[in-house]
């Protein structure tokens, strides 16, 4: 970076911005929803909210409240 740059430096394990749902990621948790239950599917939406991928969200859920 140069002189007058305004972006900031990165710093390494900052987060990423948080994702909003598309279509396609509403479509996915709808097929998803048939083979679990309302508090896997209550805890997946949440920490799909808060910037986590479908896959770590996933496996959160079944980690803490099961199929």
């Amino acid at each position: 970076m140069g002189y007058g740059s305004t972006a900031p430096p990165k710093q390494k394990g900052m987060s990423k911005p948080v994702k909003k749902k598309t279509t396609s990621m509403a479509d996915k948790l709808k097929e998803h929803a048939k083979h679990h239950s309302k508090k896997h599917m209550d805890m997946m939406r949440k920490d799909i909210k808060d910037g986590m991928s479908f896959t770590k969200a996933h496996n959160r859920a079944k980690k803490m409240v099961g199929k």
